[in-house]
């Protein structure tokens, strides 16, 4: 293998960090099923702008159906999407029964339902509800019919929304063969029935939620949350994502009645979010707390961020506090005589004892799942019930006051359980990572030393009895690529870029390969070398949307980071410690 000599100036190996950002994940790497980016967003990740369905113009709290979404939770029915079916509302039923009959008398119709089929199945991932949650988190993106296209640039967009992009056409041109516009039409008194139907408790739920907290929802001007009914999708499930400062729930109610608390828990991070994130410099004394925690069976995100664990806790020691917890209160009978109260009295406080060993159970249960904090805030609550101020007034007291290392002790004499609950959040349990699948999170979490630690056991394998073997191998020479442009490594990154193209079969790594070798030749300068690779990341592209966009980017116009130019890479070409044997004509990296 002979690769082109580079000498890069100090300027320009600053500019090549900027790669490191660019989306290169394998194909094998999923996204977590959440879609939820508010606090927390690791490096290299950027801020998804609000989903098309959220008006800026529009009430604080929302709730609302989608002709985006029916469109795509009726594609997917028509793919075989039956979960939870026999629990759903009878729209559901009628609504398949409706496209079956218009697929029965079309053979077009037919076709462009295969064509989405086929696209569902290419792109199944766990085959759980994981694998609905994306094309729901794209539909959030689209705009309403007929255009159906997505609203924001791919980069704005959720990464679960942009794997699965490419449905978007196939979408647009089975509904054109169902008239699912018509049949849309014809749902607006079913569906307002079914809002009409689920507003009364969702606005209990709120008014209730907001009366505890002695905080009136209309304070978060600016800041959005929407709930949309969707029956053709399964009543099991709840769809909670957070998008920057706007909170969505996507649900499908049965007879009026949906999944309240689920939809409480949403709302409570829509309420506690802000006032956490505000006083974010004062959550970092809780970081201690992480390394107790490393063994709990708690999602990624808490287990490394101090902010996001101390937002879960106090939500769920609201949550205990004002549980329903099954035990009716006990009412003292109107009219009893004085000298009986003592034994009310007492009957009272037993009903009282009994309902508190209730919630006390669920924040011990919490508490072994690895929500550490919640003890401590549910006994905050306490005294915060007890005064008038709201909890925007009091959240900062509750964060300074805290005895972290007494939350240290306690966390280190409990017994974590071995399985975590659902988030509903994240309805679907995420794989375990492990591997080279956790180099490259590592990687996107900026770690490119704990990435290049998990990477490197996968070069010294055998790989010649084993395609498996190679296939890690070739993987791995990525991963080390992508480390060394981290750290500022261009010539060994050129190399192990080329090895991985020398030896992967892997449609993503071989383009992304050539996209970092073209976006490196453009910040040398090397203008005709670059759209070489870029042609060849086309040639080698793995049918993902943003490969497509990032190669034809790249043959159109050269790669740039603010601060370098080719004028800057002009002046050093003088530089007497330039390589002497670079080769400006040498051609470029060729995939065997």
């Amino acid at each position: 293998m002979s690769l082109r000599s580079f000498s890069f100036s100090a300027a320009l190996v600053g500019a090549l960090l900027a790669l490191a950002a660019a989306p290169a994940s394998s194909q094998k790497q999923s996204s977590s099923s959440s879609s939820s980016t508010g606090p927390g967003v690791g490096p290299g990740f950027q801020r998804e702008k609000a989903p098309s369905l959220v008006d800026p113009a529009g009430p604080t709290i929302s709730l609302i159906s989608s002709e985006q979404v029916f469109f795509m939770a009726s594609a997917l029915n028509a793919c075989g999407y039956d979960e939870g079916l026999d629990e759903s509302s009878p729209i559901r039923k009628k609504i398949r029964e409706e496209i079956n009959q218009t697929l029965a008398a079309s053979e077009d119709a037919r076709k462009k339902r295969d064509a989405v089929c086929l696209y569902v199945t290419q792109h199944r991932l766990t085959g759980t509800e994981r694998d609905i949650s994306q094309y729901i988190s794209l539909a959030l993106y689209l705009t309403p019919p007929p255009e159906l296209e997505t609203a924001v640039e791919l980069t704005e967009m959720p990464p679960d929304a942009t794997q699965v992009v490419e449905i978007v056409p196939l979408l647009r041109d089975f509904a054109a063969a169902i008239d699912l516009h018509g049949i849309w039409l014809t749902l607006r008194r079913p569906y307002d029935s079914e809002i009409e139907q689920v507003h009364d408790p969702l606005t209990k739920m709120i008014v209730n939620t907001d009366l505890y907290l002695k905080m009136p929802a209309a304070i978060y001007d600016g800041r959005r949350f929407v709930v949309v009914i969707e029956p053709m999708l399964s009543p099991r499930t709840v769809n909670a994502r957070i998008y920057g400062t706007d909170y969505v729930v996507v649900l499908a109610p049965v007879n009026g009645q949906i999944r309240i608390n689920d939809v409480r828990h949403t709302y409570l991070h829509y309420i506690i979010e802000p006032l956490l994130l505000s006083r974010s410099n004062a959550v970092d004394r809780t970081q201690p707390i992480l390394k107790v925690i490393h063994d709990a069976p708690l999602d990624f995100r808490y287990r490394n961020d101090d902010v996001a664990l101390t937002i879960e806790c106090l939500i769920k020691a609201i949550e205990a506090r004002t549980m329903d917890t099954g035990i009716p209160d006990y009412k003292i009978p109107a009219g009893v005589d004085r000298s009986e109260l003592p034994r009310y009295e007492g009957e009272r406080h037993q009903v009282e004892v009994k309902q508190e060993t209730v919630r006390l159970a669920t924040v011990r249960h919490d508490m072994t799942q690895g929500y550490v904090l919640t003890q401590y805030f549910y006994e905050s609550l306490l005294q915060f019930e007890k005064d008038p101020a709201s909890l925007r007034d009091d959240i900062g007291e509750m964060v300074y006051s805290m005895d972290v290392d007494q939350q240290v002790n306690r966390a280190k004499h409990l017994e974590f359980d071995k399985e975590a609950d659902e988030d509903v959040l994240s309805r679907s349990k995420p794989r375990k990572l492990e591997g080279l699948d956790l180099a490259e999170a590592r990687l996107r979490t900026g770690d490119p030393a704990g990435a290049a630690s998990l990477a490197r056991p996968f070069l010294s394998e055998n790989t010649t009895n084993s395609l498996q073997a190679a296939s890690d191998a070739a993987h791995a020479n990525y991963v080390l690529a992508r480390v060394a442009v981290m750290t500022g490594h261009p010539s060994e990154a050129m190399e192990r870029f080329q090895s991985t193209v020398d030896t992967s079969k892997e449609p993503r790594l071989l383009a992304w390969s050539h996209i970092y070798m073209g976006r490196m030749y453009d910040l040398a300068c090397k203008r005709d070398d670059a759209v070489d690779q870029y042609k060849l990341a086309l040639a080698n592209r793995d049918g993902q949307l943003d490969t497509r966009l990032a190669a034809e980017r790249g043959v159109k116009t050269a790669y740039a980071v603010n601060g370098h130019t080719c004028q800057d890479e002009d002046a050093d070409d003088t530089d007497p410690k330039a390589d002497p044997k670079a080769d400006p004509k040498a051609p470029a990296p060729k995939p065997r």
